[in-house]
């Protein structure tokens, strides 16, 4: 919901593993360029049913294309569904610029990658920028099994040529099948120095038995990204509040029951939105003043101790009035 939204021709699609493709995007016009993407960005696509979903880069840097892959989720809402039965080749979709809340570090000593199923699409992009710099890097790569594992040929690739001395590179691949279950991550993520930086994209549970581990382990640089909201978090706290935005010089009252967001659609504003459930960062605008209730699933927590910004999507007031650039 920008206009700063980008016109990108399907230019490929291609057969990944069991239920996942890849779509080429490249921009619908030869003399405009999409902006380049760091590793762990992700962008929006707008659907011809009116959806609008998320979806992590694989290749970063690349001006020329967007590659992203979908799994077609049996528990699709409507998405995943759409892209695999109506997206074809030569169609013009709406995308939005990336945008990445899922940042690498890029000069850490040593990083550990772990990826479950689908969630390879960010880590992906990250293993390759991290070979790209000569930095030291794991990958950790969990599935059901091997069939449903996308760009496996691709990371074994990656691996033998570090054979040949370009980059130090370890990889494992856990396949439930073969393993006879689910990963243990306490075992599969020991031993690291204290330095090291983590990463982890999945599913919501893989995700939290790896914040479980890491903290067990007592590690401090711990990275995730959601694919959907978590389901036991709270709504934020009921009870009017007041929204000051400083750029429009606006004020708005947020009652009981609404979000932010809305009450300032309400208030004939045209924020940034996608996903209504904190995880794609489409919303998120900077906080002058006030107390904000985080509810979303992109800001660490010392992010959201230090309340500079908040996603308006699903976050709220504890102190009565928020003050924000807008």
């Amino acid at each position: 919901m920008s206009s700063s939204n980008l016109q990108a021709l399907v230019f490929n699609l291609r057969y990944e593993a069991r239920g996942i493709i890849s779509i080429e995007l490249r921009p619908a016009r030869p003399d405009v360029m999409f902006p380049a993407a760091e590793a762990g960005a992700h962008i929006d696509l707008h659907l011809g049913n009116g959806l609008v979903r998320s979806y992590s880069l694989t290749h970063p840097g690349d001006e020329q294309r967007y590659v992203i892959a979908v799994l077609n989720d049996r528990n699709s809402r409507g998405g995943s569904r759409y892209v695999h039965e109506q997206l074809r080749v030569g169609q013009v979709i709406e995308i939005s610029a990336a945008r990445n809340h899922f940042t690498l570090n890029e000069t850490a000593e040593h990083s550990v990658l772990l990826a479950g199923g689908i969630g390879i699409t960010p880590i992906y992009a990250m293993l390759q920028r991290l070979l790209a710099l000569g930095r030291s890097v794991e990958l950790v790569y969990c599935a059901r099994n091997r069939d449903e594992a996308a760009y496996v040929t691709g990371i074994e690739a990656l691996a033998k040529n570090t054979q040949a001395g370009k980059a130090p590179l370890s990889v494992r691949l856990h396949f439930d099948d073969e393993q006879g279950g689910a990963p243990n991550l306490k075992q599969l993520l020991a031993g690291r120095p204290i330095d090291t930086h983590f990463y982890c994209c999945g599913p919501g549970p893989m995700l939290d038995a790896y914040e479980k581990a890491c903290e067990a382990l007592g590690q401090v640089h711990v990275h995730l990204e959601r694919f959907a909201a978590a389901k036991d978090v709270p709504q934020a706290l009921a009870g009017t509040y007041r929204v000051e935005l400083k750029k429009s010089g606006k004020t708005v009252q947020v009652p009981p029951g609404i979000s932010l967001l809305d009450a300032l659609l309400q208030a004939g504003l045209e924020p940034d939105f996608s996903c209504r459930e904190g995880v794609c960062g489409a919303c998120e605008i900077k906080v002058l003043a006030g107390e904000v209730d985080h509810r979303d699933q992109i800001l660490s927590k010392q992010e959201k101790a230090a309340n500079k910004s908040m996603m308006i999507c699903v976050s709220g007031c504890r102190s009565g009035t928020l003050v924000l650039d807008a």
